[in-house]
């Protein structure tokens, strides 16, 4: 604990939806004289990364500036990548804006770098592949598809939600374009069965081509090659079979797991680096049925709750919060005008019901905008609660008032 007169110094790495809820959350619950709360990011405007299909098919997204989103909130932005963290040293380096490098000192880090797509090492898919899970690579991916003569093929690899959602969203801008959707399984074979109908009939509407149970092994310019050795056309390749975590993680000397991901407790702190705390994708958090939760929003921005619930209260000497994070439903926009609301269990698994049509696609509108104002109101909605933090009066070696908390 920092003593009296200077400040605990809180860095947030990366300002998605769990970064930037974090720090807003942080800063509602902190008082400003006793902390100082830094986020940390490459870009100077948040991304929605939920409507990168939308971005890539055409459709242009409001601009949301960090400057004008945490102004007044004590919360300071510092443009820059990150390059490197040191969990022994507690700093943080950066490559930033203006080319420079720069190190951070931090008491407390919440690590919210994320993820990006996954190409799996598959032949070809880095070179020719195109991704929606950023901003460039949707840019990317939309000035290709605007450059495409009607009857060309565009192939959507992966059968997951980012994959229905690209082939909807591109199927729905570009109907003079030929959509195709390969997937591992069946399409939509996790859902209802009320569910999975809808998702066929609109699939069958949008007159986009499905290969069910077909593995991609191989990518090309203007093919892809499946593992029974069918090639099958495609101008443009879209890849959505997953996400990768940064790699930043694994570079340090934090508990990760084999996939790079930062193994925490129930309240989001490093099992290995008490001062470290993960959340959203970067984070191993487990989840009902004792199941790692998945890759989403929908579990991402919970453990931000969680995480900058439980540092407030450690830093004050309150009680720290550990409320179980479960899935309620998962929302599938399929283009514009149609949408399907999955209900499932806490540990996400699909039961009967499901909402489907454009009141569908109206609630997953609603849910979306929902995230973004959470973002861009980061201190509203909370009860005005900013404590201070327990100063450290206690002798070496002993265990201050808000390290005994935890």
């Amino acid at each position: 604990m920092q003593q009296q007169g200077t400040q605990h110094r809180i860095i947030v790495l990366g300002a998605g939806y769990t970064g930037a809820v974090a720090a807003g959350r942080l800063a509602k619950r902190l008082h400003q004289d006793d902390v100082s709360i830094t986020l940390v990011n490459p870009e100077p405007d948040f991304v929605e990364r939920v409507r990168m299909h939308q971005l890539a098919a055409g459709q242009d997204l409001r601009p949301r500036p960090f400057r004008e989103m945490f102004a007044g909130t004590g919360v300071g932005l510092r443009l820059g990548k990150v390059t490197g963290v040191d969990v022994d040293r507690k700093t943080v380096s950066l490559t930033e804006a203006d080319g420079g490098a720069a190190e951070l000192e931090y008491d407390t880090l919440v690590y919210a770098l994320g993820s990006g797509w996954n190409d799996h090492g598959v032949p070809g898919a880095a070179e020719h592949a195109h991704e929606v899970a950023s901003r460039p690579g949707a840019l990317r991916l939309r000035a290709r598809l605007a450059g495409l003569a009607a009857g060309q093929q565009v192939l959507v690899v992966g059968g997951g939600l980012t994959g229905l959602e690209a082939a909807t969203e591109i199927a729905e801008a570009r109907p003079d374009l030929d959509v195709a959707l390969a997937a591992r399984g069946g399409l939509g074979d996790w859902l209802s069965p009320k569910g999975r109908a809808h998702l066929h009939e609109v699939f069958r509407r949008l007159a986009i081509t499905v290969h069910e149970h077909t593995a991609v092994t191989a990518v090309e310019a203007d093919r892809v090659t499946t593992a029974d050795g069918t090639a099958v056309p495609a101008a443009v390749t879209v890849w959505t079979t997953g996400f990768a975590v940064h790699p930043i993680a694994s570079a340090t000397a934090l508990e990760v797991t084999g996939t790079g991901r930062i193994v925490v407790d129930g309240t989001m702190r490093s099992v290995s680096h008490p001062d470290v705390y993960a959340v959203g994708d970067a984070a191993r958090a487990m989840g009902p049925g004792d199941k790692p939760l998945r890759m989403s929003c929908a579990s991402g921005t919970p453990t931000a709750w969680q995480a900058a619930d439980a540092i407030a209260a450690r830093l004050t000497g309150g009680k720290i919060p550990n409320v179980p994070i479960r899935y309620f439903n998962q929302c599938i926009s399929l283009g514009r005008r149609q949408g399907l609301i999955q209900y499932v269990t806490a540990d996400d698994r699909a039961v009967g019901a499901a909402l489907t049509g454009r009141l569908a696609a109206l609630y997953k509108e609603l849910i979306c905008k929902a995230a973004a104002w959470a973002v861009a109101n980061p201190t509203v909605g909370l009860p005005v609660r900013r404590r201070r933090v327990v100063r450290d009066t206690a002798p070496a070696g002993t265990a201050s008032p808000a390290t005994a908390s935890a």
